[in-house]
């Protein structure tokens, strides 16, 4: 069985959910450290003269666990993405399907950014039709630090293999996962050229923008793009 795991992240990118889809299943690393700057409360998505950012405020003590960070509700950033996704993606063709679940979504009041992030996430495996078991690393109880903790998610899974991200090769200890007999596979995504608001084709197509981008503008077609049919 193969098992991946990552942070859960705002409306990640389509290597997030290429990962979930290669894995038997997957467990959100919500016991580890917030980490700023990073990808946990921000994504990118297409705009006419480039790109933009979404960024949900939080208000984080230093060495917060990524499950325990609240939103700074004391600005208006729901009504901001709401108006960015509507101003960027309204002419999209799969616009008027998947926009419905945004304007619910940024009409609750949400505290723990974790929440907010895994909701977005489990809507779009549903969209992209990946099913996969999904756990939560502080049920599992698995402890530990970097390589580690991994594979004692590993083990508290019944796992016999681990497919990491690329960047795993600058800090995985490779031999423990040997040692462990856990097979450590990394993963070779390949970003597609797809149908994209403000481009026309190859030479201007954006890559890393948010599973938005894919979504409103290749619908029930996204997962076949990221396979790469």
């Amino acid at each position: 069985m193969i098992y991946s795991v990552h942070q859960p992240q705002y409306i990640p990118w389509l290597g997030f959910f290429d990962k979930i889809e290669k894995s038997d299943c997957f467990v959100f690393l919500d016991d580890v450290d917030y980490k700023h700057r990073e990808y946990q409360n921000r994504n990118k998505i297409r705009a006419k003269d480039g790109w933009i950012w979404l960024t949900v405020p939080v208000v984080n003590q230093r060495g917060e666990k990524i499950r325990e960070v609240r939103i700074d509700n004391s600005r208006d950033w729901r009504a901001r993405h709401l108006k960015s996704l509507k101003s960027w993606y309204a002419r999209a063709e799969y616009f008027d399907r998947y926009f419905p679940f945004f304007e619910s979504l940024y009409g609750k009041d949400w505290t723990l950014l974790a929440e907010l992030n895994i909701e977005i996430v489990m809507f779009a495996l549903k969209c992209l039709g990946i099913d996969r078991p999904i756990y939560f690393e502080s049920k599992l109880n698995a402890g530990g630090r970097k390589t580690e903790r991994i594979i004692n998610i590993g083990r508290s899974l019944g796992a016999d293999a681990y497919l990491s991200g690329a960047g795993g090769r600058d800090y995985l200890d490779e031999d423990s996962f040997s040692e462990n007999k856990i097979e450590l596979r990394y993963q070779d995504f390949r970003h597609p050229v797809y149908r994209q608001q403000f481009s026309s084709g190859k030479e201007d197509f954006m890559p890393y923008m948010s599973v938005v981008d894919l979504l409103f503008n290749e619908g029930a077609n996204s997962l076949k793009v990221i396979k790469g049919e």
